[in-house]
């Protein structure tokens, strides 16, 4: 039965730069590139192909030696003209120098009545050699879905609260075909619900309004309402030993694209944000795309920080760097190397902090859009309690003693605070109001990997 929750507890950052609701046509980026760290657990990375191969949409270029049914494949087709690795060797990028017209590996079409008569484990095989089983993550821990493994549910969110994120209802617009023949293939894959989950306080695509084959709830509150940890908590929780998966909208997509044209369609709009880009919008493009062409002449000052995804979670990229798997979004704010004394205490409206205290007079104007710079107003320092991540963190669990309870290392302790129900992005934002200016989505990870490789 569908479900309304109302949190209580989060925050929004209201930045400036949100993308108005236009596509822009734009030259496509002459390089892509294939990021093997978008995912945890990839340890052991082995490459199918060569620098100055030749490659489709769709051909494998890796797998993991641990999951060696799981293929990573192009997202464009082109010649592989770099293959870059930092320290240790380690694969940071497969990079295609694209063709102009895409050209497509090409697999069995399905209808959507073949759909139904489809088994479990035509499904499950067919998306392993088509590319498109890296969206699936597995909870606990976020790594990459194992296909042995039979989850107890499948959960979506059909939203994003993140800071300028992308709207769904605008970028997936008209994929209302493929998004239900992916939750149809779905719903297969699980020995409970696929559970979608969507904003009640916005305008709700019919795409997700009238999914079939699905259980929709409710939800509404400020961040992090829209992370999929979040409502898993609220929805049906992970115990240990149990598993559940999680995948964007854009994966459902994707899937259903597979069985329905035959093809790994890499396709994607993607939304330009931020109070450094002079024209914010949104743009067609494929994944992994180089942001050059995006940023290029777009920019209001060079001494910017160029984000893949949101300014919570994202990753740091070079103004020619190319976009994450799970990325829908580049965000520009000002770089904030610079030194300001006592700048936390002079009265003023042009700071936004969730505590009154330190943000002063940003209380009084709660829909003022704010240009944040990446400062972070001090250095690390002791780990103090100041009870504010438990106001700003709306899961049952004490985010204070399990981050402590990782640095101790103590794993009866992480087990019993609820480290099985988070990953980096549920306590990104108690990172963002952190007084101690700790590195907490790090600190998330390391607890993770301690809990699954010890």
């Amino acid at each position: 039965m569908s479900k309304f929750i109302k949190l209580k507890k989060g925050f929004d950052i209201n930045l400036a730069g949100k993308a108005e609701k236009r596509i822009s046509e734009v030259e496509q980026p002459e390089t892509f590139a294939y990021k093997p760290t978008s995912f945890h657990g990839i340890l052991r990375p082995k490459l199918m192909v060569a620098e100055g191969d030749n490659v489709k949409a769709g051909t494998p270029i890796l797998f993991d030696k641990k999951s060696e049914k799981i293929l990573h494949v192009a997202p464009v087709s082109g010649e592989i003209v770099e293959i870059r690795r930092g320290e240790k060797r380690k694969l940071l990028e497969v990079v295609i120098l694209a063709d102009k017209e895409i050209q497509y590996e090409q697999s069995d079409v399905h209808s959507v009545s073949d759909i139904a008569t489809l088994s479990k484990e035509a499904i499950i095989e067919k998306m392993l050699q088509g590319g498109v089983w890296p969206n699936l993550v597995q909870r606990p821990y976020g790594v990459l879905a194992d296909p042995e493994v039979t989850p107890k549910a499948i959960f979506i969110s059909a939203f994003d609260s993140h800071p300028l994120a992308p709207d769904y209802a605008f970028i997936f617009k008209g994929q209302d075909q493929y998004f239900q023949a992916g939750l149809d293939l779905l719903k297969k894959l699980t020995s409970g619900k696929v559970q979608l989950n969507i904003d009640s306080n916005a305008e709700v695509s019919t795409m997700f309004a009238q999914a079939k084959n699905v259980q929709i709830n409710k939800f509404s509150g400020a961040h992090p309402a829209g992370n999929v940890g979040v409502q898993i908590h609220h929805l049906d929780p992970i115990n240990k030993g149990e598993t559940a998966w999680t995948i964007n909208p854009y994966g459902v997509i994707q899937i259903g694209k597979l069985f329905l044209e035959g093809k790994y369609d890499a396709s994607k709009i993607i939304a330009v944000t931020g109070s450094e880009i002079k024209d914010p919008q949104y743009y067609k493009t494929y994944l992994g795309a180089s942001i050059k062409k995006f940023v290029n002449g777009n920019l209001k000052s060079d001494h910017v920080r160029c984000v893949s995804g949101n300014v919570l979670t994202g990753e740091k990229i070079a103004h020619d760097g190319h976009m994450g798997f799970f990325d829908h979004m580049i965000s520009v704010i000002p770089e904030g190397d610079y030194y300001e004394l006592f700048g936390w205490i002079k009265p003023t409206t042009n700071k936004l902090s969730f505590q009154r205290a330190f943000g002063l007079l940003s209380f009084l104007n709660p829909n003022k859009e704010y240009i944040l710079d990446t400062n972070s107003k001090g250095q690390h320092r002791a780990f103090v309690q100041t009870g504010v991540f438990e106001k700003v963190l709306p899961m049952d669990i004490l985010p204070t003693y399990l981050l402590k309870a990782i640095l101790a290392e103590d794993f009866d302790d992480m087990e019993a605070l609820g480290i099985y129900e988070v990953v980096e992005e549920d306590l990104a934002l108690c990172e963002f109001v952190d007084v101690s200016k700790n590195d907490i989505q790090k600190i998330v990870r390391e607890g993770l990997d301690l809990m699954q490789y010890s």
